[in-house]
């Protein structure tokens, strides 16, 4: 008897044994399900660059004439008035060649009134017939070049007089000296192009910015349109500014092609500076207050035991319906047999369905699924219709299931893999039958 009963315990024992490796090992074993929450807000839709900003208009002012600087009535941020002067070049040569174009004039003058008063006496003898009509024909035209020379020796004189008069540099514009490229006593050449002396920015109470934009996003930023951007030297604090301009002319830099948008904004507190790299942010849409699904949810897809044990459920889901409903699942899903058919094709196709827009006509709706375990522990999918995305999340434009708070999947661990292999997401534990593999959501 006493035999019998070891007996009987060591096949008890085995058989818990047994149990135990069959149970709670191997394909039944908890499996680790990273979730997100449905959220409710605001989605912003941004196209991002960067560019330079600057003054709205600035004028380069330079000397038209060759000298030494004499003179510098300004400095960097100084504030001028239009027609103030501002710098004044050596005069010393510019006076010399003006008394030189001077004394030629006088010459010119006298040699022209010579020249008449011999042309009257020979217009005299001309007419009393002791001068021929050669001599007279030269007199004649002599005091027509003398005359022509006097009005050259008029017009050096008064380019003498101007040449002078730059020696004197005025302001163009009110405005404020940003730059100022050189010293008093250097000697600047305006022999092929005019030297820069200053650079004055009129009004810095507005900025521009010039950003490039990439040719696939051009298409959406349109003058008006709300923008924010930040500098570096203002860490944490955004500016606001609208697009003024979209320029036509491309730019191409390694086959890429950009173009160039203009952003206006105010700059009353002074804190932009001309020069400053600012990262710009085109706001190209909006949505206020929209349920919200991360796009990590979107692209999760269960394996092939989920998949069947969804199957599953469904199709005793499906079976307790009355005849009326899956006649009419059928009808919507395209007439498949005892209700069934275009199941998968529903759920695993990624579309909506068709609907009629206001004239009549059919338009498609795309779709997108997330998947869910509801109350009973069950998994479950749900069809949204997607609409806005900012790259991170997307707009529910319609759900039948999804509510703000609850929780959808976004992949699968492996019982070895850390919790941080989902880092925007938290890590719950799920218990699911038959589950044979780790599938991540990508």
């Amino acid at each position: 008897m006493k035999k019998k009963t070891i007996i009987i315990s060591v096949t008890v024992l085995i058989l818990a044994i047994a149990a135990y490796f069959i149970f709670f090992s191997g394909d039944n074993k908890a499996t680790k399900f990273s979730y997100s929450q449905i959220t409710k807000g605001n989605l912003n839709v941004v196209i991002s660059s960067s560019g330079t900003i600057q003054a709205i208009k600035t004028v380069e002012v330079g000397t038209q004439v060759s000298g030494k600087i004499d003179r510098l009535l300004v400095d960097f941020n100084s504030q001028v008035r239009k027609g103030q002067l501002i710098a004044v070049l050596d005069t010393v040569v510019l006076a010399a060649s003006v008394r030189d174009a001077q004394s030629n004039l006088d010459k010119a003058k006298a040699q022209y009134e010579q020249a008449v008063a011999v042309h009257e006496r020979n217009k005299q003898l001309y007419d009393k017939k002791f001068m021929n009509e050669v001599d007279f024909i030269a007199s004649k035209t002599n005091v027509q070049v003398l005359l022509a020379s006097q009005k050259s020796a008029i017009t050096a004189l008064e380019r003498a007089k101007m040449n002078l008069n730059y020696a004197y540099i005025y302001a163009p514009i009110s405005g404020t000296i940003i730059n100022r490229a050189v010293e008093e006593g250097q000697t600047v050449a305006a022999s092929l192009s005019s030297p820069t002396i200053f650079t004055i920015a009129e009004d810095l109470s507005s900025m521009r910015i010039l950003t490039n934009v990439d040719e696939s996003d051009i298409g959406q930023i349109k003058q008006g349109q709300k923008v924010t951007f930040t500098v570096q030297s203002q860490p944490g604090k955004k500016f606001d500014g609208e697009v003024s301009q979209v320029r036509l002319n491309p730019n191409v830099v390694s086959n890429v092609v950009s173009y160039v948008v203009v952003v206006k904004a105010d700059n009353k507190d002074r804190l932009l500076l001309p020069g400053m790299t600012a990262t710009v942010d085109f706001y190209v849409d909006f949505r206020e207050n929209v349920l919200l699904v991360p796009n990590i949810a979107l692209r999760f897809q269960p394996n092939e035991d989920m998949m069947a044990e969804y199957q599953k459920n469904r199709e005793k889901e499906l079976a307790n319906l009355p005849d009326s409903v899956k006649k009419r699942m059928q009808e919507f899903r395209g007439g498949g047999q005892n209700g069934q058919t275009g199941m998968s094709g529903s759920f695993g196709g990624g579309q909506m369905g068709m609907g009629r827009d206001n004239n009549g006509g059919q338009r498609r709706r795309s779709g997108s699924r997330v998947w869910y375990f509801d109350e009973n522990n069950k998994l479950q999918a749900a069809m949204i219709m997607a609409g806005l995305t900012d790259g991170k999340n997307t707009e529910i434009i319609r759900s039948r299931n999804l509510k703000e708070g609850m929780k959808v999947i976004t992949g699968i661990i492996e019982n070895n893999t850390p919790a941080a292999a989902a880092p925007s997401t938290n890590v719950f534990i799920q218990s699911t039958p038959g589950n044979r593999g780790p599938v991540r959501g990508f």
